[in-house]
């Protein structure tokens, strides 16, 4: 299992104009096959910070996810909203075990 953990920036008055590409990204990327999960979540401390959390079942699926057509749309909107701070980090996980 792959994680992807982190954070992306927009400046805080471009969120609800990067809403709907966020939208698409999230609801594409849930879509494909091995996502297991995907999400974009507003910090409620720092106004356009956006926590990024992602988990795929393997590589392939995550390959093919970064060649899909929404994350390219989604890196084309980037400059118009803002977009440049991106701190995303790949940890490779085992099998999940509830705590």
């Amino acid at each position: 299992m792959l994680l992807i953990i982190g954070t992306i920036r927009l400046p805080p008055g471009k969120l609800e104009e990067a809403k709907p590409a966020m939208e698409r990204m999230v609801s594409g990327s849930r879509a494909e096959p091995g996502c297991l999960e995907y999400s974009y979540a507003q910090d409620v401390f720092d106004a356009g910070l956006i926590r990024v959390t992602e988990v795929w079942a393997d590589r392939a699926a995550l390959d093919a996810h970064f060649a899909s057509p929404h994350i390219v749309d989604w890196r084309a909107s980037w400059p118009a909203l803002g977009i440049g701070e991106r701190n995303l980090v790949l940890y490779e996980a085992g099998e999940p075990t509830p705590t």
